[in-house]
């Protein structure tokens, strides 16, 4: 009998090893951010209190500071269009990657609203930057954007949303069990995630380069664990209170949502129009999660009639 215990027990630990190594071999993770990672890379370096951003400042030093908060995992080149658009029309554009993200460090961190409060008011500090802001935010950056601003409305002078996250994600029990939550995350989520981010547009066909930008920062550790804890801080957050947080402050805001969003359905703007009353609506037709890249002239021209107002 102990022959056949011995047996079943080897043949579990062979498997479970197996299993590892497997998954192990599967995570993209292969590295550290650091300088050389870095080395070329175009925008600017900075040193904050949770460590280094990557981040980029173009258009006149006297031009009106519009600041652009990327989504959940694309970092900030998913504003390259729009960052064009504003620079040209006269403004000063500032854009960053998230910690977790891009060309930025990975703090060991909770990589909740406070930690990106903490991240955007030490950048902006550090450029000096004192005005008030335009600041817009895609995706997760609506998250991002809209906790900023229920805490510093003062520093706002109007707040825009792209597709904006309302609501959380409740994750299996086992994704928050200490060691293997984090490994099973990033065995089973994301080997397939630069492919993935061909869902967020209507003609992906229009993009095959998409993933191949999107791949390099998977190669440094601690990808993974920030988009697992952005995950979880996200699930605790009362949505209608912060978006109600948002409309006491007064400031100005801007909804925009791609109609054949399959991401972030724009069903969900109702919680938006809902809690913030006087918000501007702006439905853009034959377009997905990116209405500001599928339709970039459409959404230029309303972002610009907005600012316009609130001169």
């Amino acid at each position: 009998m102990q022959r056949v215990v011995r047996s079943v027990v080897s043949v579990l630990v062979v498997v479970l090893v197996g299993a590892f190594v497997y998954g192990t071999i599967r995570i993209p993770e292969h590295g550290s951010i650091d300088a050389a990672a870095r080395a070329g890379a175009p925008g600017a370096f900075a040193t904050l209190s949770q460590g280094v951003t990557h981040y980029d400042l173009t258009g006149p030093d006297t031009g009106r500071v519009v600041v652009l908060v990327h989504g959940f995992s694309v970092p900030m080149y998913i504003w390259d269009s729009t960052v064009v658009a504003l620079r040209g029309a006269g403004y000063r554009v500032l854009r960053y990657d998230l910690y977790g993200r891009g060309l930025s460090d990975r703090p060991d961190v909770p990589y909740d609203g406070a930690t990106y409060d903490r991240q955007l008011d030490d950048l902006l500090d550090s450029l000096h930057i004192a005005g008030r802001i335009d600041l817009m935010g895609l995706s997760f950056g609506g998250f991002v954007t809209a906790h900023y601003a229920a805490g510093h409305g003062a520093r706002l002078r109007t707040l825009t949303f792209v597709d904006p996250m309302s609501s959380g994600n409740q994750l299996p029990w086992f994704l928050r069990v200490p060691v293997f939550g984090p490994w099973f995350w990033n065995v089973t989520q994301l080997p397939g995630k630069a492919e993935s981010q061909y869902g967020d547009f209507v003609h992906p066909e229009n993009y095959p380069t998409w993933a191949d930008q999107y791949r390099p920062q998977m190669r440094y550790t601690g990808f993974g664990r920030s988009l697992l804890r952005s995950v979880v801080a996200t699930g605790e957050v009362s949505f209608d209170s912060l978006f109600t947080a948002v409309a006491k402050t007064g400031v100005p805001v801007q909804l925009i949502w791609g109609q054949l969003d399959q991401t972030i359905p724009i069903a969900k703007s109702e919680i938006i129009r809902r809690t913030i009353p006087t918000v501007t609506y702006v439905p853009v037709d034959s377009a997905g999660h990116l209405p500001h890249i599928e339709r970039a002239a459409f959404v230029r021209e309303r972002m610009f009639a907005f600012l316009a107002a609130h001169p």
